[in-house]
């Protein structure tokens, strides 16, 4: 493999980017979207490079007062290097480099498993359903006595005439 050099910086500015124009112009709930996209207009202007990568720590204090209402200008450091990659990050913030994984050897991984976890899959799904069906069947065993319980005694209750209850009008005429 060929060694991977780490890009030269050939550009790093400061700059005070003021977003409150931009966002004005959306409604209230795409506040911090547009403050994002303002911010990446501004870079590609200024560092001339449309390849833009805006820092952790930048997004967090554009989002940090939620979605209606972002900052109304923000200081940050950008860094271009030699590919054109611009790198933005909040000012006093360090600027993370991101690792590139190898991706042949994910590709290889990814081609092996499927086939394994898609029959590992199939025979859980067969086993759970075997269960359902049984759990169903213990529940419908177990409703009917059940239900044949609940009705003989309603029955009894049909079969046995309730005392009457005497009116008032009957009991004065008792008492008379």
């Amino acid at each position: 493999m060929a060694k991977e050099t780490t890009p030269k910086i050939v550009l790093e500015r400061t700059y005070n980017v003021p977003l409150r124009k931009e966002w004005l112009k959306v409604p209230k709930y795409k506040r911090a979207k547009k403050a994002i996209t303002a911010l990446k207009q501004f870079l590609i202007k200024h560092m001339k490079s449309d390849n833009i990568k805006i820092g952790k720590y930048l997004n967090e204090a554009i989002w940090q007062r939620g979605m209606r209402n972002p900052p109304h200008h923000i200081k940050i450091n950008a860094i271009k290097d030699d590919k054109g990659l611009v790198k933005a990050e909040l000012i006093g913030k360090p600027i993370k480099e991101v690792a590139k994984k190898p991706e042949a050897k994910e590709e290889k991984k990814k081609e092996t498993k499927p086939a394994e976890k898609n029959e590992e899959k199939k025979e859980e799904a067969k086993a759970e359903e075997k269960n359902v069906k049984e759990k169903k069947e213990e529940k419908v065993k177990e409703e009917k006595p059940a239900q044949k319980e609940e009705t003989k005694p309603k029955e009894e209750e049909k079969e046995k005439k309730p005392e009457k209850v005497p009116t008032a009008a009957e009991l004065a005429a008792k008492k008379e």
